[in-house]
């Protein structure tokens, strides 16, 4: 089963640097126009490492990626950036207002180092398919400064709230908090005494997760571990402290771990676009959708009125836009039923089957294949 290690991390050193003026969004949601202001932010903003500029003359000598292993060495000589003294393991809460409404949440969980488990372990769990140019850049960049700079959301089920009481009764100030372009408050507490460490490793040591988020992450990680350790094999050993520690670094990576069972982890809707698709025409294909769904014109409809008609829905149900219009799709369960057999029962109740193994693949005839291109 799941597998934690506290952590000696590397932080950035608030005597140097504002932590408002280095932090950054994780790398895949960092645009274009956000990564030039985080440059200009600070010489020493983590965008440096995460998502380097290129530059005119860079070969395979001199690259973002050896850029980013340069400075990484830099920072931490100069005291920018330093490491704990003891393995840790982080308090991690995330305060934000639910997008569309004026409800304040907040998400609570923990960062640590997590044991690298091969899917057919049956520990770790993903939900999407992965491709080779976004895992080819994670590991470069992994060879390059050997160390994880963005977290691996991952989820385990914890009813009970066991996990975190454990983390968060009785704490006090945070011992860093910094508010996003967003407005997302983050808030950080430093967990270094053994015998708390040691309850929260046997309250996960009976959990399975879910990546929520970092599927290229943990693929690159793995890969990374087994290219330095091909047997994959290794007892766990205790530090100093008497807490548990990998057998080799490269065997766990770093990850923020949240209980799927609190009101602080909001799921929201999905959305895909879908372009470029040859031939295409809008009455056609609500024909064909109408055959598996019952369609109902919203006019004049903007993106919250599609949403919120969705929100009051109780069925499985989608908004198509298309260039004539939105139009809502409300399931006929029973004609859904054939194109759906194949699947596990819980996954032919989920929105996200219909859209995909119906609209997707049946209706507009994207394979899995084109999906993921």
């Amino acid at each position: 089963m799941a597998r934690i290690y506290p952590f000696r991390a590397w932080r950035y050193n608030p005597s140097t640097v504002r932590l408002d003026d280095v932090v950054t969004q994780p790398y895949d949601k960092i645009s274009p126009a956000m990564q030039q202001a985080y440059y200009q932010r600070s010489p020493y903003n983590l965008v440096r490492i995460i998502l380097g500029l290129p530059e005119l003359f860079d070969a395979e000598r001199e690259n973002v990626y050896t850029r980013a292993g340069r400075d990484f060495r830099a920072w931490r000589e100069a005291g920018v950036l330093i490491q704990e003294k003891e393995p840790c393991i982080l308090a991690y809460a995330q305060r934000f207002t639910v997008p569309g409404s004026t409800t304040v949440r907040e998400r609570r969980g923990f960062i640590a180092l997590g044991k690298l488990h091969e899917y057919a372990d049956g520990v770790v769990f993903r939900h999407e398919q992965t491709l080779s140019k976004p895992k080819s850049d994670r590991l470069n960049l992994l060879k390059a400064t050997r160390a994880h700079f963005g977290q691996i959301f991952m989820l385990y089920s914890d009813p009970a709230g066991a996990v975190e009481r454990i983390l968060y009764d009785g704490s006090g100030p945070a011992d860093a908090e910094v508010t996003d372009e967003y407005g997302v408050q983050h808030r950080l507490w430093r967990i270094s005494d053994a015998a708390t460490i040691n309850l929260l490793v046997t309250a996960m040591a009976d959990k399975k997760l879910v990546i929520a988020d970092g599927h290229h992450r943990y693929e690159t990680a793995l890969n990374y571990a087994k290219e330095f350790h091909a047997d994959g094999t290794g007892k766990t050993v205790r530090s100093a402290q008497q807490v548990p520690q990998p057998k080799y670094p490269e065997a766990a990576a770093m990850m923020t771990f949240v209980n799927m069972d609190t009101d602080g982890l909001v799921i929201l809707p999905t959305h895909r676009v879908v372009h470029n698709l040859e031939g295409f025409d809008g009455a056609k294909f609500l024909a064909e959708a109408e055959k598996f769904f019952t369609a109902e014109e919203l006019a004049d409809a903007d993106a919250a009125t599609c949403v919120g008609k969705l929100g009051a829905e109780k069925g499985i149900a989608f908004v198509a836009v298309l260039a004539s219009g939105a139009f809502l799709l409300r399931s006929k369960r029973e004609a859904a039923a054939p194109l759906l057999k194949n699947l596990p029962e819980r996954q032919r109740n989920l929105d996200l089957s219909h859209l995909h193994a119906i609209l997707l693949e049946h209706v507009l005839g994207l394979t899995a294949e084109k999906v993921r291109e």
